[in-house]
């Protein structure tokens, strides 16, 4: 790969990364009744409206899902890779292979995001358990839903919630099975990491 397609390669990474985040964000604001009137929360609107909106026309939700911002991010993925790799092979990827591969990306860019939300609310928990910093409320309102059931099995004990441990847990689980099914797929190895950001 030449000098050229490798930096297009780290930019289209980087902010394709940063973009889907914005979109992943958005879709956990409304799966998590998110206020959508916190200032992280209007600036993930703002980012993503321009795209989303006209999606949304003709990819309505179902059940309060908002199957626009899935749909949405699947598009960015398959875009960017397909232009990455046309760039350094000069010719385009199986598109229905390529959009699996953005899926396992995708779901790899949400456990990343969960991680963070997660050492957020721990960190938080110690060092400013009554902030009303927005990025702090709104990491305790992303999570609340994924601790509330576990809550309800093992309540808070001493003063301390053992749910955010069982959440990291299961993302760590869900971590390894998504490298697993990567490894199996041959992306690491083999170049393909070139179709999907986030692995």
């Amino acid at each position: 790969m030449s000098l050229a397609s490798q930096i297009f390669d780290y930019l289209a990474q980087a902010i394709g990364g940063l973009f889907l985040m914005a979109i992943i964000l958005r879709f956990f604001l409304q799966l998590a009744r998110a206020d959508f009137y916190n200032p992280i929360s209007q600036a993930v609107v703002k980012v993503t409206n321009p795209l989303l909106i006209p999606l949304r026309r003709v990819v309505p939700g179902v059940f309060g899902i908002d199957i626009a911002s899935i749909v949405l991010a699947l598009l960015i993925q398959l875009i960017i890779g397909e232009i990455n790799f046309f760039i350094a092979l000069h010719y385009f990827y199986n598109p229905i292979s390529a959009l699996t591969f953005g899926a396992l990306g995708i779901l790899q860019l949400t456990v990343y995001l969960g991680y963070a939300i997660g050492i957020v609310v721990v960190v938080s928990s110690f060092i400013a358990p009554y902030s009303s910093h927005p990025g702090i409320l709104l990491a305790r309102q992303l999570l609340d839903p994924l601790c509330r059931p576990i809550q309800k099995l093992i309540p808070p004990m001493g003063g301390l919630d053992f749910s955010v441990f069982f959440v990291f847990l299961g993302i760590g689980v869900l971590n390894m099975i998504l490298k697993s099914f990567a490894y199996q797929l041959h992306i690491p190895n083999t170049g393909l990491t070139l179709l999907v950001i986030g692995f």
